[in-house]
């Protein structure tokens, strides 16, 4: 009987954990727009790093600084989407392309 209930409980400690997880990422702003994800970031910078230091402290580690990020995360996330969302709508284009191509090169090998 334990062995039985033993999944199912690692399985409702997973899912409650992943859940909390959405709800915490939702409710901080990270699922919104991208002027609420860029305002939790800024957030996040401004009030981790006191309480990394306080544990830190209170563990008795040393942690080297990080190094300082001097551009916007948001103009290269966009960027990548852009790229991402360029590089899908040529991709029927590109796959007929890529077949026309392949089968010409299996004709001239069959002959």
């Amino acid at each position: 009987m334990a062995a039985r209930l033993l999944p199912a409980v690692k399985f409702m400690i997973k899912g409650g954990l992943a859940g909390a997880a959405v709800y915490v990422a939702y409710d901080q702003g990270l699922l919104g727009s991208g002027t609420e994800g860029a305002e939790a970031l800024k957030k996040a910078q401004e009030t981790l790093p006191p309480a990394i230091q306080e544990w830190t402290n209170y563990l008795g580690w040393e942690i080297p600084t990080p190094p300082k990020i001097d551009f916007s995360i948001s103009n290269y996330w966009n960027k990548g989407v852009h790229k991402v969302m360029s590089a899908l709508s040529v991709a029927p284009t590109r796959a007929c392309e890529y077949t026309v191509e392949g089968w010409k090169y299996v004709k001239d090998l069959v002959k």
